[in-house]
């Protein structure tokens, strides 16, 4: 099962969330048939919006993350909960692209640097927090921690990966890792963490050898200690019912329009593509609930 672990380390001045998601990202590829460099872009944003959600308190509370760099990804979303439930959609899920040099799939080039990140955080407030900064370098991990920097005032490091089996396509390994220093930390402390950073590997280096959240957080901090686990899934949670409510909150002659058409309605939903069918009769009884209760 996919986890996330949080910890703090350094006599409590560096907080730490660490993930595997490796399911959940391979059920956001099924889910959207994604080709590798799509599935490294949306990979990468779902684990890092699973990782801002981990300190929700509620479960219905989300974060929710797009990014739109104007490259051929097209626009990337992803969206987590409280509760640990996961989901995400990309504009173009067939794209393949790979650095010539590197070999590696060039995300940054996917998602393109003309745009901007914003991250949302619903708390059931009547207003969510909002917050927007122009994309770095496309590569996810980089715009977050420019994300926390500038919108929250949150000095951090931000990895976040997914290994992809180039044969079937299928996520081999995924995950992230977020290191958040507290407000005035010595500078030792800073210096400390940045010497990690510099000579830590990738976080799906460290999966890929077999390594859990907690093994790897114990790899990097001597004295951590563990805080919590949380687990994470891809669930989008679309029903019928919250399609029926959709269709229920249409203009009246816009109902009539499709029940007069004969066809009936078929919904497919963006996150997870189930379909929803909604035959002449269900849109009738719809719109007769509807002018019940005006």
């Amino acid at each position: 099962m996919d986890e996330i672990i949080i910890a703090e380390a350094m006599h409590g001045q560096v907080r730490i969330h660490a993930a595997d998601t490796t399911q959940l990202v391979e059920d956001a590829r099924i889910a959207h048939q994604m080709y590798p460099t799509s599935c490294a872009a949306l990979g990468r944003l779902l684990t890092g919006a699973a990782l801002l959600a981990s300190d929700l308190k509620k479960e219905d509370e989300k974060i929710v993350a797009a990014v739109n760099g104007h490259g051929p990804a097209g626009t990337l979303i992803a969206q987590a909960k409280g509760n640990g439930d996961v989901r995400g959609l990309i504009g173009d899920p067939a794209i393949f692209i790979t650095n010539p040099e590197t070999g590696k799939l060039d995300v940054g080039k996917a998602v393109g640097t003309n745009g901007y990140l914003t991250i949302t955080r619903d708390m059931g407030l009547k207003d969510p927090f909002t917050g927007t900064v122009k994309l770095v370098s496309g590569e996810i991990g980089d715009d977050l921690v420019y994300y926390l920097a500038m919108s929250e005032q949150i000095s951090s490091a931000v990895s976040v990966g997914v290994l992809v089996n180039i044969g079937d396509y299928s996520v081999k390994v995924a995950g992230g890792l977020i290191f958040q220093l507290l407000p005035n930390v010595p500078e030792e402390t800073i210096e400390a963490v940045e010497k990690i950073v510099q000579e830590m590997k990738p976080v799906s280096a460290y999966l890929d050898q077999g390594m859990g959240p907690e093994d790897i957080i114990h790899e990097l901090f001597d004295d951590a200690e563990i805080l919590d686990r949380r687990s994470v899934r891809w669930h989008c949670g679309c029903s019928y019912e919250h399609y029926r409510d959709a269709l229920a909150v249409l203009k009246k002659e816009d109902l009539q329009e499709m029940i007069d058409d004969g066809k009936g309605a078929e919904i497919v939903c963006q996150y997870c593509h189930s379909k929803y069918v909604f035959t002449t009769e269900d849109l009738k009884e719809i719109l007769e609930k509807q002018s019940e209760n005006r």
